[in-house]
Order: C-alpha cells, then sequence, then structure tokens
C-alpha cells in the first residue's frame, strides 16, 4: 500500500537519514552479536524468576510509578527511590532524556547532544529523531576520551546533553577517571549521561561523580546480566531532574512480569548474578587470549564482549564466520579505522571454541 499524498509532508526531514533497528535474520548455531549474557543462571533461580514475575491479577495495569522496583533498583545502587527513573531498557531512558531536555540553549540555534565515536548508536539515533544535532568526537587511538576535543565539541554545540558510555560499546573501555571527570566539568551547563551499562564486568564504577557533580545522571540496566527479556533499564539522578523527566515518560509504560522478576533478582539473585558475571569476566579473558594467540588485535575490555582487530576487511570476516553458523557485529560500514573490527560478545564457553575454531580461517 502507498504512502498517503500528505504523509511526506509531516514525516520529520531527519527521518530520511535513519534506519529502523533489524537484527540479522537467520539461523545461527552461535549467535555472538547483541552483547547478551549466555544462559548461566540456575534452574533454581529461573524457576524461582518465574514465579516471582506472575502478577496476582492479569487483568490489572502495572504499577504506573513502580515503586517497588526503584526501592530494590535504590538499595541495590546506594540510591534513593526517587532519585531512579525506570524505563523498558535503557534505551526508553535516553528518549526519556532527550524529549524533556529538547530546549535549545540560549545562544544554539538548535537543541544538540555531543557524544564520542564510536559508541552506542541510539544516543544519535534518538537525538536526531527529535530533530537534535549531533556531535561526535572520534576516540583517541587507544579508544580512550579526547578531552580537547570534546571540550572544543562542547564550545561549539552548547549541548543539551553529553553521552558518555563507560565501559563502552563497542570498543569495551573503561573510560579513564581523570578524562571523564575533565569532561563532565568542561560541561558544567550540560547534563552528562554516564552508561554505565556494562558495569558489572568492569574493576570500578563512576557513581562518585553523581555525588560530586549536579550535572551528572548515570545510566544502568539489567539487560546484560543475564534478564534481557525484562528490557529494564534505569537512570540514576537528582531527584529534581527524575521528577521533571518523569512528567514526560508514558503512563504503565514496565509491564508487571518485568517489574516483579527485575526487583526480585536485585533482591534475592544478587550472588547469582555476581557469579554469572565473573564467569564472563573469566570467559572473556581466555577468549581475548585465544584471540591473540591467532594474531588479531585485542583491545582491553571491561565488558562483555571483546573489540578485534582483523588482518582482512571486517566484512569479509564477518560474511565467512556467519556462513559458519557464528553471528558476530562488524562495523566495517562506517570506514576509516572501524574498516577491520569486529566486536564479539562473550558466550559459553564451546560457543567461544566454535568461534575461535572458525575465525582462525577467515580472519
Amino acid at each position: 500500500m502507498p504512502l498517503p499524498d500528505f504523509l511526506p509532508a509531516l514525516l520529520r526531514p531527519e527521518l530520511a537519514e535513519l534506519h529502523a533497528y533489524t537484527p540479522v535474520a537467520g539461523h545461527f548455531p552461535v549467535r555472538l552479536d547483541a552483547n547478551e549474557s549466555p544462559p548461566l543462571l540456575s534452574a533454581e533461580a529461573r524457576a524461582a524468576l518465574a514465579r516471582a514475575a506472575a502478577p496476582e491479577d492479569w487483568g490489572r495495569y502495572p504499577d504506573a510509578r513502580a515503586l517497588d522496583l526503584r526501592e530494590a533498583i535504590a538499595a541495590h545502587c546506594g540510591a534513593e527511590p526517587d532519585e531512579i527513573l525506570a524505563g523498558v531498557g535503557s534505551d526508553e531512558v535516553i528518549s526519556i532524556v532527550l524529549t524533556a531536555l529538547s530546549r535549545p540553549r540560549q545562544g544554539a540555534d538548535a537543541a544538540s547532544i555531543v557524544t564520542v565515536s564510536p559508541t552506542f548508536v541510539m544516543y544519535k539515533l534518538s537525538a536526531r529523531a527529535r530533530g537534535m544535532r549531533v556531535v561526535e568526537v572520534p576516540l583517541d587511538a587507544g579508544w580512550d576520551l579526547d578531552v580537547a576535543g570534546l571540550r572544543r565539541a562542547v564550545d561549539f554545540a552548547l549541548p543539551n546533553v553529553v553521552f558518555i558510555a563507560s565501559p563502552n560499546n563497542p570498543t569495551g573501555a573503561l573510560m579513564s577517571e581523570d578524562r571523564l571527570e575533565a569532561v563532565v566539568t568542561a560541561a558544567s551547563d550540560a547534563l552528562v549521561i554516564v552508561d554505565e551499562a556494562y558495569i558489572d564486568f568492569a574493576p570500578r564504577d563512576q557513581l562518585a561523580l553523581l555525588r560530586k557533580h549536579p550535572n551528572v545522571a548515570v545510566l544502568r540496566t539489567l539487560s546484560k546480566i543475564g534478564l534481557a527479556s525484562l528490557r529494564i533499564g534505569w537512570l540514576i539522578g537528582a531527584r529534581e531532574l527524575v521528577a521533571e523527566l518523569d512528567k514526560v515518560r508514558q503512563p504503565y509504560n514496565l509491564p508487571t512480569p518485568s517489574q516483579r522478576a527485575a526487583a526480585f533478582a536485585l533482591r534475592e539473585l544478587g550472588g547469582e548474578l555476581r557469579r554469572a558475571a565473573a564467569a564472563v569476566t573469566a570467559e572473556r579473558e581466555r577468549l581475548a587470549a585465544g584471540l591473540a594467540a591467532l594474531g588479531l588485535s585485542v583491545a582491553p575490555s571491561h565488558a562483555n564482549f571483546l573489540w578485534i582487530g582483523t588482518r582482512r576487511p571486517a566484512g569479509e570476516v564477518f560474511e565467512a564466520l556467519a556462513a559458519r553458523g557464528v553471528l558476530v557485529r562488524s562495523f566495517h560500514a562506517a570506514g576509516g579505522r572501524l574498516a577491520h573490527r569486529l566486536r564479539i560478545t562473550v558466550g559459553l564457553p564451546e560457543e567461544n571454541d566454535r568461534l575461535l575454531a572458525e575465525i582462525a580461517a577467515c580472519a
């Protein structure tokens, strides 16, 4: 059915440059492309989650305030419930932030964000979908923050929001503390979001910045530690900020099963989740050593994936692995220094062994 004649004039022009997120289709015995956690929770934990998730009445809307969930998150993070904004994964929280903070700053001709490159694509996509300008600053040669470049970008763009993922996706790098704080200080008139989606696999967090700098908020999620199906993410920030952002959040945004299961997991399954994260971290180091032994470049990672450099063009390696039943993520389409880069999620030991065997023949 063709598009009605009147619709093109109503669509945001920025949509012409965007593409819907579409995972690679097809059957792959080994999927190491989405940064999901391998299935490491015990059968007992999975059964307990299923019992906890079931609502008392399927005919009632979820708790619109997600109060029990926010209390569980706050206890887990050392915060207060009114400092927590919960959403459908980090994606929804990012959208809420950008919808609320979309007024151009004084002296700017458009609302804008500043972020780094490469990084999580949803910062850019969500901003452009709202007509915001996006200024990206390349990471340095070691995949760390270019503070001078970010300072120039902040001075030029007058951003509403600065997004820094640490550990960063897709590079796996935990940003240097001094550089991150320098960016927070330079962007004192913008909200700086520190995205800690992968913090469970890192040796330190960055919550101290939140208490030290009033312009900082932190993003976290349950999606990377074995609970991606729940789609629970949250922001930790000043209660005044959270109160304003909450005005934009859709009512009943989080289904009851997700709220109940997430709260239960945070309160009762902490040991299981920590053990699973530790197993992934140990397997990450084994996989990194195996890839390095094959002569591949492996960047230091503090996430649940590895950022590797290939001898052949990454697109060719990606296609060869896919043909062998192993799906990873390639960044060759971006060109430049990403033309030889793959991101590989840490899977189960047998999945990682299969990857090592196959990549040895095609990388």
